[in-house]
């Protein structure tokens, strides 16, 4: 999700990525169980913008995909919620992307991505990635392997997604430990979009 309170999102975003992420898609055989890794370029947005806030998402490759991550960075920085709304996303995405700015640490603003996570309804820690060091910022770094899936609805569904994330996951035989959410538009954005994508990042 992108609200930058009064300036544009490409005004603040810049050229914002996950540059390092690398995206897996294992095709498993059956018959001796070997696995074939294909790694592949990922883009999260299209250059398509009729906003002046959130470019139009393109996540098909997100869905039902893997991706491991070896000391990522991200920097973190926090909102505070009510029963898990977020009440200052705007004032936290333009201090962070100021931040971001001010270090020269943006990446690509077609792969932008920030991942969300409540550990209670009262608070949302978010992950945003850079290229590197944030002066002033709570530097971060994730390593790990996701099982990511998109999801498409209203916000108030993401009670939802998190269950049918973890049956996923189990189904997988691998249970997730965290849970993580990419937001990738605003409300005015998925209104004007009719669209409203969320990519589940299920750490396992």
């Amino acid at each position: 999700m992108i609200l930058t309170g009064s300036r544009s999102t490409a005004e603040l975003l810049g050229n914002i990525t996950h540059k390092h992420a690398q995206i897996i898609s294992p095709n498993l055989s059956l018959i001796n169980r070997r696995v074939t890794l294909i790694i592949v370029a990922k883009i999260t947005y299209t250059k398509e913008n009729r906003t002046g806030c959130c470019p139009i998402p393109d996540v098909k490759a997100w869905d039902n995909s893997q991706i491991t991550w070896k000391n990522k960075r991200f920097i973190k920085d926090n909102t505070i919620n009510l029963f898990h709304i977020p009440l200052n996303m705007g004032q936290m995405m333009k201090r962070a992307l100021t931040k971001i700015e001010k270090s020269n640490a943006s990446v690509p603003a077609e792969n932008f991505i920030m991942l969300s996570f409540d550990p209670s309804p009262w608070k949302t820690e978010n992950y945003l990635a850079v290229k590197k060091r944030v002066r002033n910022a709570q530097n971060i770094r994730l390593t790990g392997t996701f099982l990511t899936k998109v999801f498409e609805g209203p916000y108030k569904n993401a009670g939802k997604w998190y269950q049918e994330m973890q049956n996923y996951t189990e189904s997988k035989g691998t249970p997730a430990k965290k849970i993580y959410f990419f937001y990738t538009t605003c409300p005015k954005c998925a209104k004007v979009y009719s669209k409203n994508y969320v990519v589940a990042f299920a750490q396992i």
